[in-house]
């Protein structure tokens, strides 16, 4: 199928990558259906809405540059998205580039939870006090000994 997107203009993509989010996001519950798509620079994602191409959200692995992250996620919000085996599940961080410098942040509280089998996905919250709405990237590979996400 053929996607309009912020970044790369009118694409072709595999009706696969395709997921949909019956509750939206947050602060975009009217956007349903996105894209996931491999960003130009790895490791990060592009996701994509399919309602308006204006809304697009880079988005990480969090586990990629915080190896102890924890998801606590509840059984009902699991099952709202069918997940039954927390190893169908994919797992990202939405992640915030501000345009006059500053840190390059993402939201560890708020993860996505996409059900790798139906690619029905939704946002949680998590409660743990150690996950913020903005952890800084790369202040944390430092820390974690990495110098690159690459």
């Amino acid at each position: 199928m053929k996607v309009a997107t912020k970044a790369y203009g009118i694409i072709e993509v595999d009706e696969r990558q395709k997921i949909t989010f019956s509750q939206g996001l947050f602060g975009f519950e009217s956007c349903k259906d996105y894209v996931l798509l491999d960003a130009e620079q790895q490791p990060f994602y592009w996701l994509q809405s399919l309602d308006s191409k204006d809304v697009a959200f880079v988005l990480i692995n969090p586990f990629q540059f915080r190896s102890d992250y924890e998801v606590d996620i509840d059984n009902e919000e699991m099952a709202e998205i069918g997940v039954s085996d927390p190893e169908k599940v994919l797992i990202f961080a939405i992640v915030t580039i501000p345009l006059a410098g500053g840190p390059m942040t993402c939201n560890l509280q708020g993860p996505l939870i996409i059900n790798r089998d139906t690619r029905c996905g939704r946002q949680v919250v998590l409660t743990n006090p150690r996950w913020r709405i903005k952890h800084d990237v790369l202040a944390e590979l430092g820390a974690a000994g990495r110098e690159s996400l690459c």
